[in-house]
């Protein structure tokens, strides 16, 4: 199989739901793992909101950042699907140092099992990002992700992450510098036709009833 019949032919992309952080900016004072916060409750109610959007879609494959936030609304989605996850590091937060004053410590394997039975265990990373991470870093790092994700896959994939993921892979695939902001569990979709991504939705909304147009304010997305 070459190469162009392995490449993915439509690509969703999504944010992941409200944070806890955000709506308790207290909870950051004392967790032991302060740069991945889960969802909040509306956050969690968004995900599902997702999920409901994407019934109808035709989705092959899940890829989540492994960062926490992204895990559970994927598997909200994934249940509501009925898929796996596979976790991809290239898809995670922006390793800001001025939002992170030390490289992310994301939620052990051991623990993640536990509650989240969808992750499959037997996908390994493409891309790991490094720390610190300049902008000009990231947006290469969400672009060759997403570039190794839809040429590895065949059919139709929906990759949930943050709001970087979102504006460097649309971007990258496009080839373009458009200025993107997703909201929380917004939804973007690219499609390829004949070789060449078009962009066909950018980060709707209109399905959440309940949400918070709350872009990265300079402490993580």
């Amino acid at each position: 199989m070459n190469k162009k019949e392995l490449m993915s032919s439509t690509l969703y992309l999504a944010r992941h739901g409200n944070r806890l952080d955000f709506v308790y900016p207290e909870w950051f004072n004392t967790a032991p793992r302060k740069y991945d916060p889960p969802l909040s409750e509306d956050g969690k109610i968004q995900a599902q909101q997702l999920a409901q959007r994407l019934i109808k879609e035709k989705i092959d494959y899940i890829v989540s950042s492994p960062f926490l936030r992204a895990i559970q609304t994927a598997h909200i989605v994934a249940e509501n699907l009925d898929l796996t996850i596979k976790l991809e590091a290239g898809l995670g937060e922006w390793h800001n140092q001025d939002w992170m004053s030390y490289p992310p410590e994301i939620h052990p394997r051991e623990e993640l099992e536990e509650i989240y039975p969808r992750i499959d265990w037997n996908y390994s990373s493409l891309l790991t990002p490094i720390y610190p991470e300049s902008e000009i870093e990231m947006l290469t790092r969400m672009k060759k992700t997403g570039e190794l994700l839809v040429n590895n896959f065949q059919g139709n994939l929906l990759l949930i992450g943050h709001s970087m993921t979102i504006l460097g892979i649309t971007n990258g695939l496009l080839r373009e510098n458009r200025a993107i902001k997703a909201s929380v569990c917004s939804l973007t979709k690219i499609v390829n036709r004949e070789g060449h991504w078009q962009l066909e939705l950018e980060t709707e909304t209109s399905f959440l009833s309940e949400f918070d147009i709350k872009l990265s304010d300079g402490g993580g997305e």
